[in-house]
């Protein structure tokens, strides 16, 4: 050995790599799913039956103005907000603030929300949700009850399948009044 060579340590061998939970989800923008309301547009990236319940994600696009959803809560999922550009009012708990592009927020299961197109902007959101519990139904429901296609009790019915508990807000109340 010469004075310069540094002794190698023995390599230990490789662990096979673990099988994952699900293969690799790509969606293309341009062969999404869209669902639109008057004041929205929601591109359904990956739902939870491609992602073995992991989670769903979607885009929402919201017109000047635009109010998303009113307060509710989630017993099992957390919810994740990306700001994409625009800005968001939101509530959490009691508190509304306002998200900007570039801000992120993520609210735990039992925690009341509410989101909206802040007073005046428009707002493009990338919206993750963990468990996913096949949220793309309660989207399309929506869709359905907005045309006037569903009865509005249909999203009553449907509060524990979808994880999605609506809820009762003054504060919230107050910022969509002040706003309008």
């Amino acid at each position: 050995m010469t004075k310069d060579a540094t002794p190698q340590a023995p390599q230990a061998p490789q662990a096979p790599h673990p099988t994952p939970p699900f293969p690799p989800v790509l969606t293309r923008r341009t062969d999404a799913e869209t669902c639109a309301d008057p004041s929205s547009v929601m591109t359904l990236l990956a739902d939870s039956d491609r992602t073995a319940d992991g989670f769903t994600t979607y885009r929402s696009t919201f017109a000047k103005g635009a109010v998303g959803a009113p307060a509710h809560f989630h017993t099992k999922a957390t919810e994740l907000f990306f700001v994409i550009s625009g800005s968001l009012q939101v509530l959490v708990g009691e508190e509304v603030t306002i998200l900007e592009a570039g801000d992120f927020l993520a609210v735990p299961p039992h925690t009341p929300h509410a989101f909206a197109a802040a007073p005046g902007c428009e707002a493009d959101v990338l919206f993750v949700f963990t468990p996913g519990m096949g949220r793309f139904d309660y989207l399309r429901l929506l869709g359905r009850v907005m045309r006037g296609e569903a009865d509005p009790k249909e999203i009553a019915e449907s509060a524990e399948r979808f994880d999605n508990h609506y809820c009762d807000s003054p504060a919230w109340r107050a910022a969509l009044e002040a706003s309008a």
